[in-house]
C-alpha cells in the first residue's frame, strides 16, 4: 500500500497543496486531477523521493520510503512527463543503456519485441532523433513492458499517444492492476479504468 499523511508541497512561496492525505491499496490506481501548474508533476516528484516536501509523509507497505529507499526503488518505475532519452542512440540502446543502469539485464530480441509490441517495429534501429514525440513517448512507456516494479508512477503516458496506442497502454495498466499492482498517474483525458480513485489538487 501507498500511504501518504498530511503533506505539503510548496515551491518558491507559493504553496501548491497541503494537509494532503490518501491511502492507494494494491490493485488500485489514483488519478491525480488538476490545472497546469497546481502541483500534479511535484506531487509525483515528492511521492517517488526525487522532491522532498516541506512536510508530511510517504509510506510504501507500512515503511517511510526514505527508511528502505533500495527496496522502495526496486518496486518503483517511474516515467516523468520529460523522459531522458539520448537523441544519438536508437529505442534498442536506450532502453538496454537504461535498464542496466538500474541491474536489469533484457537481451536485444526481447527489448525489439518490447518495442514492436508498442508499434515501433522498423524504428528500432533508428537513432531517437529522428523519431515524432508519440514514437518516443512509446519508447519511454516499452520500459512498462521491461522493467518488473510493482507501483507505477506515470506522468501524463497518454501525451502525443495516438488511439491505437491510448488503448494498449490503457490494457496494459489493466493487465498491471490485475496482478496486483498499483499505479498513480496524470492525464488531462477521462480514463476508463476499474478499481480507481482520485484526487484533484
Amino acid at each position: 500500500m501507498l500511504s501518504v499523511t498530511q503533506l505539503t508541497c510548496q515551491r518558491g512561496e507559493r504553496v501548491l497543496f497541503e494537509g494532503l492525505n490518501f491511502e492507494l491499496p494494491e490493485a488500485q490506481w489514483l488519478h491525480v486531477c488538476g490545472a497546469n501548474g497546481c502541483g500534479k508533476t511535484s506531487l509525483l516528484r515528492i511521492l517517488t523521493g526525487l522532491a522532498e516536501p516541506v512536510s508530511g509523509t510517504i509510506s510504501w507497505n507500512g515503511t517511510a520510503i526514505g527508511e528502505k529507499r533500495e527496496v522502495f526503488h526496486e518496486d518503483l518505475l517511474y516515467l516523468g512527463h520529460q523522459g531522458a532519452l539520448k537523441e544519438e542512440l536508437t529505442p534498442l540502446e536506450n532502453l538496454t543503456l537504461s535498464l542496466g543502469m538500474e541491474g536489469y539485464t533484457r537481451g536485444p530480441k526481447d527489448v525489439a519485441e518490447a518495442l514492436h509490441q508498442f508499434g515501433l517495429r522498423g524504428r528500432e534501429h533508428l537513432p531517437v532523433r529522428f523519431l515524432s514525440a508519440g514514437q518516443r513517448r512509446r519508447v519511454l512507456l516499452t520500459r512498462l513492458l521491461l522493467r518488473p516494479a510493482r507501483l507505477w508512477i506515470l506522468d501524463e503516458p497518454f501525451t502525443a499517444l495516438d488511439v491505437h496506442a491510448v488503448a494498449f497502454l490503457t490494457e496494459k495498466i489493466s493487465a498491471h492492476l490485475e496482478t496486483q499492482g498499483t499505479v498513480v498517474l496524470t492525464s488531462h483525458q477521462p480514463l476508463t479504468l476499474a478499481h480507481g480513485q482520485a484526487i484533484t489538487l
